[in-house]
């Protein structure tokens, strides 16, 4: 019986990742010939853009710049959708518990950010403003993620255990923020070309997502080989398949926007991904979920079509940082990161602190009942290194592959009375911050559970209810809201224009 479900559940999941890769590949193919064409013309005219910041990337540039974030994905999605598993199921900590540890660290983290932010920004390494960091901080943030999940932890006493969660999850986050926030002002610092940032988000919103789909399919497949039992590939499936839609939007970010302009590609995302979650729910409480596998995935697939603004929404991160160097005439890239890093956090922290919480008040003790995924210690810790050593790698490559063309160092240091002057008057800033956190808490609001909703006829009528709960009604509405956000931005693709052509002239002048 086992080995028939294995099956069935491969064939569900082939198709998928076969349609992804084809379409993927010919978008691809197209984006990087229009790139050869355009390489193949240069003008005087493209060399006095290059000396304005108008830079044009080669594709070695755009990809070597996002492996970073899949190295950075392969330990934060490990973190996000596995952690609080681990820490409840596997250590068997009070979920209140670890609950409030991981609002408290990202509570640490947001005061933490805005100090690397400010860091980075008053300072120069002769390695590279921003690359520098990943060197640096790439060492000790595998380790650290080697650290987060040892073995013999599950065998200490009660306060140990707690002890050690609290100060191996602190130092883990602590330091991804010294090698997330420079990582994300390189891009700011590659190009000002609008054209270009979008191709090089696509690029690297396509490569975080290969790190979630292989961290959400890859762990629990990776626990049940360490474990010698069978794998639930249904499982496995609807933890990583939202993903899938990455694969075949994000290459196609130029043509969509081109179609739909910017603001109607996202409500058109957000509006399918509605949907999925609306179908979700109707399976979930009125049909039996194993029956129905198919059109479960399929909603999955939609729902990830709507999280994807999420993904999309770092695009709008080199637009804020322009802004803000038209007004000021400096380009606080690192800073405009630390508070957009600062924002996506608080989407994560108030997700992780949230799902415990009310699912243990609702009725669904995750230390109680039958976990999801296997519990031996051992098997934890091993796909946790392998990941960090991947990521590793990347993170190097990462490194050595991308080039910092326009980069300023502030003639004094930025103070933080300076950056909440920023925070107040950027109001673009604001708005995309305020984005940052209701997209990303709908989008880690049921990363925990996800694992639970497939076997969700196991659970009782009370643990239904609070699945359901954090799988589908909650990310719904949060949806709305993000469209909501998303219609109150003011910065228009012609208003850029006119922005960077007026920088130009400035610094002709």
């Amino acid at each position: 019986m086992i080995q028939e479900k294995d099956i069935l559940g491969r064939q569900s999941w082939w198709p998928y990742v076969f349609f992804s890769y084809l379409c993927g590949r010919i978008i691809t193919k197209k984006l990087k010939n229009i790139a050869m064409q355009e390489k193949n013309q240069p003008t005087a005219a493209s060399a006095r853009t290059e000396a304005s910041g108008f830079y044009r990337l080669s594709w070695l540039q755009r990809i070597g710049f996002g492996s970073g974030d899949l190295a950075q994905n392969l330990i934060f999605q490990t973190v996000a959708c596995y952690l609080m598993i681990y820490l409840t199921t596997v250590l068997k900590i009070n979920p209140a518990f670890v609950s409030g540890l991981i609002l408290t660290v990202r509570l640490i983290d947001c005061f933490w950010s805005p100090i690397v932010g400010r860091y980075i920004d008053n300072r120069n390494p002769k390695l590279g403003k921003y690359r520098t960091y990943l060197l640096y901080g790439g060492i000790p943030l595998t380790i650290a993620a080697c650290l987060l999940m040892l073995p013999q932890a599950a065998t200490w006493p009660m306060t140990m255990k707690m002890i050690y969660a609290t100060v191996s999850y602190t130092v883990l986050s602590m330091i991804y923020s010294v090698v997330n926030i420079p990582y994300g002002s390189i891009m700011a610092s590659m190009t000002r070309d609008n054209d270009e940032v979008l191709i090089l988000t696509s690029t690297r919103m396509v490569c975080a997502n290969i790190g979630q789909i292989v961290v959400q399919a890859g762990f629990p497949i990776g626990l049940a080989i360490c474990v010698h039992t069978a794998i639930d590939w249904n499982q496995a499936t609807f933890m990583a398949i939202g993903t899938i839609p990455a694969f075949i939007i994000l290459p196609s970010m130029p043509i969509l926007k081109k179609w739909l302009g910017k603001k109607g590609l996202y409500y058109t995302l957000l509006s399918i991904g509605f949907i999925g979650f609306a179908i979700l729910f109707c399976i979930g409480k009125f049909f039996d979920v194993a029956s129905l596998n198919p059109i479960v995935q399929t909603a999955k697939v939609m729902t990830g079509v709507g999280l994807l603004v999420g993904s999309l929404m770092w695009a709008l991160v080199p637009e804020v940082i322009t802004e803000a160097e038209y007004r000021t005439g400096n380009r606080p890239a690192a800073t405009v990161n630390a508070l957009a890093g600062v924002a996506f956090k608080a989407g994560f922290s108030i997700a992780g602190w949230i799902t415990p919480l009310v699912m243990g008040m609702i009725g669904f003790n995750f230390a109680s009942e039958d976990s999801a995924l296997p519990t031996e210690p051992g098997a934890w810790f091993t796909v946790t290194c392998v990941f960090a050593l991947v990521g590793f790698v990347l993170l190097m490559l990462c490194f050595m592959g991308s080039k910092e063309n326009i980069t300023t160092t502030p003639e004094k240091p930025v103070s933080f009375g300076e950056m909440w002057q920023e925070f107040k008057a950027n109001k673009c800033l604001q708005l995309v911050l305020s984005i940052f956190v209701v997209v990303f808490l709908a989008s880690f609001i049921s990363a925990p559970v996800n694992a639970y909703y497939p076997k969700l006829a196991n659970y009782s009528e009370i643990a239904q209810n609070a699945i359901l709960l954090f799988t589908t009604i909650i990310p719904a509405i949060l949806l709305v809201i993000v469209g909501y956000l998303i219609y109150k931005y003011p910065l228009t693709d012609e208003r850029l224009d006119e922005i960077n052509r007026e920088i130009e002239q400035r610094h002709r002048g």
